[in-house]
């Protein structure tokens, strides 16, 4: 360009716009535009000397940081590279990112807006990508109340004026690649809002790799080398029958089931191979895991996610985090994740007011905000928040070969009015408290995962009395696998915090619970929650001196693992914990050195194998004719029994809630025959008494509780019998 020219050089409105971070369309400012044969290029490049591309000098508009050519149309290259020097004299070269057309399909777009894009993780977010042979990141997001979104980062010193998006019509995506970008890369969306002009730094929403607390910034991912080795277990999954198979679930927050010797947490590989050998020996067929998707704040123990497609970097990397899933599953262990999707955080970097809108939330708090929580609701009636969720929960069963997820809070998510009062909250269409929206969205879930992922299970944390929610939803239920039976948890406990003196006058609370047991297919929680906020340990609910805490204990977990449902327990439940559960801490397990503790160990080892062992335990978990009592109505005692049956035979369960020992105590039993234990807690070998029936129970020829045939039994204090029928 001669002299001539570049003195009449001057910034124009447009460029001013691209100067103040305001436009909404960089790309019809910025790179090459081309009218017939004739080209212009204009590129905004702050803190350097000089700008060539092609051989070709570009000159600086006067006072300002815009550089630009005009020529030849055919002088352009298709993708052309920019050489400059630094205000330090260092070279560089890099190609323009705003000479590359857009990358996200039309066809993307469309589904998206649908809310029926299963792998929009793969679109949206930061991707390595490839346009011809020049390699770099594809940033992308859905913001659509924004003026101007830019990518910031350490690789344009975090200046939202270098590299402004391109808006991709009304979908409210916007995108941009930049070439020369690695893995690794940090980054953040800098967003202006359309209608104040405020500006807000965000992480990607779809981000898969975040620094850690309390920094914030999200990190592109490189495609896994991972080599997974669970192809067997993948393969049977398909066709796994969890309806009428064991499930004992071992509930775990991987920060503080063990740490290192210096107090900091351990990597989910080393993690793998202790909870492993641990399981294993517990007999537990899964570990579920207090969320592991990014969070800033430890004390929210996961809940409040800011990063949904990313396993937090506390304990390592994503690849790390595959290996634990596949550990776990070479050693025949499922893993199951809290997955929260009924709220998120308000932290100013995550997804609150994320374009200066209530994007993901409710504009109105009537509807946007949790109260008790301090949280924000997702808007589940909004295509592109609902496809976020659902891809999301695809994302870890086929990612990460999860094989299932716990959803928390679906009671908050069912009803409009929970937890508020009557002038805060807002009726649906129809008049009703019912959230129409989430209650799509939740049958939308289940049906997903259960089509695109058979055999892995979508469990319900739910405490209201809300019908159908583990029926089909072509039948009118929500379409959940399991619900968490919250109401059993809640009564069991509370008859077990009777001193046994007062059981006698609260044997309905044991006995109710079979009135609905089969209506919905139940999960037997003794979860964190139990043990947290000034609840005690499960120990310390338990009456009595020590040895009678550890004996109700342990007929706690007998009447658990016998009783219809499948079972869920805490970590730290296993052995007797003494302290609340405390998340900046290590269990106890020093105290196992105390033969209470490890007695209470070994049984539930012994329960698991028996559960898992005996079909009658576990095949019928979730319909009636897997049950009958023998006899609920002996109130005077505190005792219960009853039978566990399957197609080849059955169990006989006795429970002595009281301390009182019980000899010559009769029961009906289905056959005539020898009967023997199969478990007793109070066994020595469980720090028990060692009070019991030694060797073969014959049955004697009289009618007892409506069977023909009776025995009778040495009822230890405070212990379980189960029996087993030998010939």
């Amino acid at each position: 360009m001669s002299k001539n020219k570049s003195d009449k050089l001057q910034l124009t409105p447009e460029m001013q716009l691209i100067l103040d971070a305001r436009h909404h369309d960089p790309f019809s400012v910025l790179g090459p535009h081309i009218e017939g044969d004739k080209a212009h290029v204009c590129v905004f490049k702050p803190a350097i000397t000089a700008l060539h591309f092609a051989e070709q000098q570009l000159t600086r508009v006067p006072n300002s940081d815009f550089f630009v050519w005009e020529g030849k149309a055919k002088d352009i290259p298709e993708n052309y590279q920019l050489q400059w020097q630094d205000n330090h004299g260092q070279s560089h070269s890099a190609y323009d990112p705003y000479c590359f057309p857009a990358q996200v399909s039309d066809f993307d777009l469309h589904l998206f807006a649908e809310g029926k894009h299963w792998h929009i993780q793969q679109i949206l977010g930061a991707h390595v990508h490839k346009i011809g042979n020049v390699e770099g990141i594809l940033f992308a997001t859905w913001a659509p109340n924004a003026e101007r979104i830019s990518v910031i980062g350490d690789f344009n010193q975090w200046d939202g004026r270098q590299h402004p998006m391109r808006v991709r019509g009304a979908t409210g995506v916007w995108e941009l690649f930049i070439p020369g970008l690695e893995a690794g890369t940090l980054y953040k969306f800098e967003i202006r809002n359309r209608q104040t002009g405020h500006i807000h730094t965000k992480t990607d929403p779809y981000g898969q790799a975040f620094e850690n607390r309390p920094k914030t910034a999200s990190i592109a991912v490189g495609n896994t080398s991972y080599q997974w080795t669970d192809t067997d277990w993948m393969e049977a999954r398909q066709q796994h029958d969890w309806l009428h198979q064991p499930t004992s679930i071992y509930e775990v927050h991987l920060g503080s089931w063990q740490r290192d010797a210096n107090g900091n947490f351990v990597n989910y590989r080393e993690l793998a191979h202790k909870l492993v050998e641990y399981v294993s020996e517990l007999g537990f067929t899964h570990i579920e895991l207090l969320p592991i998707t990014e969070h800033p704040l430890d004390a929210s123990w996961g809940y409040q996610t800011t990063g949904y497609f990313a396993p937090t970097c506390r304990f390592g990397s994503p690849d790390d985090f595959r290996y634990f899933v596949d550990h776990c599953h070479q050693h025949n262990i499922g893993i199951l994740l809290d997955w929260v999707p009924a709220h998120f955080p308000k932290d100013e970097h995550g997804l609150a007011r994320f374009d200066g809108s209530a994007l993901y939330e409710h504009e109105d708090p009537r509807k946007g905000e949790h109260r008790d929580w301090g949280t924000l609701i997702y808007n589940f009636g909004r295509n592109e928040v609902k496809n976020f969720l659902l891809a999301n929960a695809l994302f870890w069963l086929e990612e990460f070969h999860l094989d299932g997820l716990r959803v928390d809070a679906v009671a908050s998510m069912l009803y409009l009015d929970y937890s508020r009062e009557q002038h805060d909250w807002v009726p649906n269409i129809h008049g009703g408290n019912e959230n129409l929206e989430a209650i799509d969205f939740l049958r939308d879930l289940n049906t997903l995962t259960h089509t695109q992922q058979p055999g892995t299970i979508v469990v319900a944390e739910e405490s209201t009395a809300w019908p159908q929610v583990t029926r089909p939803t072509d039948t009118g239920g929500l379409g959940f696998s399991m619900k968490w039976n919250m109401g059993w948890m809640h009564d069991t406990l509370k008859y077990m915090s009777e001193d046994p003196v007062h059981r006698q006058y609260h044997q309905s609370q044991l006995t109710f619970g079979l009135l609905y047991a089969f209506t919905e297919n139940f999960v037997l929680p003794f979860s964190h929650d139990e043990v947290v906020h000034g609840k005690g340990s499960m120990l310390n609910k338990m009456p009595g001196d020590d040895w009678q805490r550890f004996a109700n204990l342990r007929l706690l977990y007998t009447y658990m693992f016998t009783y219809p449902g499948k079972k869920l327990l805490f970590m730290g439940c296993e052995f007797g914990q003494g302290d609340e559960w405390n998340h900046d801490k290590n269990l106890d397990w020093y105290v196992l050195d105390y033969p209470l503790h490890q007695g209470l160990k070994n049984m539930v080892s012994d329960l698991n194998s028996l559960y898992r062992r005996e079909q009658c335990l576990h095949q019928h978990d979730f319909e009636h004719q897997g049950f009958e009592w023998i006899d609920c109505n002996d109130t005077q005692h505190s005792t219960l029994s009853y039978i566990r049956k399957c197609e080849d035979g059955f169990i006989v369960v006795v429970l002595n809630f009281t301390p009182v020992p019980r000899e010559n105590y009769r029961i009906g039993v289905p056959m005539s025959g020898q009967y023997k234990e199969a478990i007793n807690s109070d066994s020595e070998y469980y720090a028990g008494s060692n009070m019991g029936n030694a060797g073969v129970i014959h049955t004697d020829n009289i009618p007892c509780m409506g069977h023909n045939s009776s025995i009778t039994l040495n009822l230890p204090p405070l212990a379980g019998l189960v029996l087993k029928r030998i010939n």
